[in-house]
């Protein structure tokens, strides 16, 4: 049963921000993929990252989301879960998938921790390569697209919401 909202896009997007005030807002629960990931392996994205590779991130990821089970929730992923077409399907099976979009310029204005952050870059490519190849799994994947550029987060909480009313038959 689809009674979940997930998050997809870019890192700098706002999933997480944005996913606490809509949940807050919806009286949801609220889960981050990535914290989950941490809990799992007690230790941070990047180092994942850096000591086991992108390969083994990704494999850690999938099995975190497939496993996952937050029933009326709103759940925020990382911005590498569409790369995995089993994750996606798990998550689709649990909600609407709503894909924050936001230009390219002002991901990468927010993104100024980039090596830190535990963002799946492959080594030599660039941060507009990534967005590049991952817009159209974003749009392959999600339910609904709720552009936030330019917006603050109250106002990307608010056009979910609408958004949501919208493409819902949900009591929101």
């Amino acid at each position: 049963m689809r009674e979940s909202i997930v998050f997809i896009g870019m890192s700098g997007a706002g999933k997480s921000t944005v996913g606490v005030l809509l949940a807050k807002a919806l009286g949801l629960g609220f889960v981050d993929t990535d914290i989950v990931i941490q809990q799992q392996t007690g230790r941070t994205l990047q180092d994942i990252l850096d000591k086991d590779g992108i390969d083994a991130f990704l494999k850690i990821e999938e099995a975190a989301v497939t496993g996952l089970r937050a029933p009326k929730c709103v759940i925020a992923t990382g911005g590498s879960v569409v790369y995995s077409p089993a994750a996606m399907a798990a998550l689709r099976a649990q909600g609407i998938v709503v894909y924050l979009s936001a230009p390219f310029s002002e991901l990468e204005a927010r993104l100024t921790n980039i090596s830190t952050r535990g963002i799946v870059i492959r080594p030599g490519a660039t941060l507009r390569q990534v967005f590049d190849e991952r817009k159209p799994l974003y749009e392959k994947y999600c339910d609904i697209t709720v552009d936030c550029s330019g917006c603050d987060t109250e106002k990307c909480v608010a056009g979910t919401i609408e958004a949501l009313k919208a493409a819902v038959p949900w009591n929101l």
